[in-house]
């Protein structure tokens, strides 16, 4: 019985320590590699933060913080931001032409997700290139339109 409790104790600490790692920032394209990348995560130049909406009075939840539409390049398919006054630091995220329509059209395939998920994996939180938010509430609509499989532990 103690050779299966330090199994245990081993494999407990090991899932302790992998889920209390540190986020990864979002990975950036090298400009060599931009041209022939099918997909590209470029930094957006810093502008003056955005006013942060006041909560209203008794409320415990802080609102979201707004993106400037007009910082997002051309081209971008969203924007991940994170962080927040002077630390803020927006990547705008393109891919190529074929999977650019695609997620323009069904934002809910997998190649799109899966960027907006390593955006969220980093800490940021995920823009349309018009300024709104791509909160789980929208992933969860757009996950109404596709069937998608999600397997669960317990």
């Amino acid at each position: 019985m103690s050779a299966l409790r330090i199994v245990v104790a081993i494999a407990s600490a090991a899932l302790v320590a992998a889920c209390g790692s540190p986020q990864q920032p979002v990975p950036i394209t090298p400009p060599s590699e931009v041209a022939k990348a099918p997909v590209t995560r470029t930094p957006v130049a810093p502008t003056s933060p955005a006013a942060a909406p006041t909560p209203p009075p008794g409320s415990a939840i802080a609102p979201a913080a707004k993106i400037d539409p007009s910082t997002i390049p051309a081209g971008a398919i969203y924007a991940c931001a994170s962080g927040t006054g002077a630390q803020r630091k927006v990547t705008a995220i393109a891919f190529d032409e074929k999977v650019g329509k695609l997620c323009r059209t069904h934002p809910e395939m997998g190649p799109c997700q899966y960027e907006r998920n390593i955006c969220r994996g980093s800490g940021g939180r995920v823009y349309h290139p018009d300024g709104t938010e791509i909160t789980m509430a929208t992933e969860a609509e757009y996950d109404k339109k596709v069937m998608r499989v999600r397997f669960k532990a317990n």
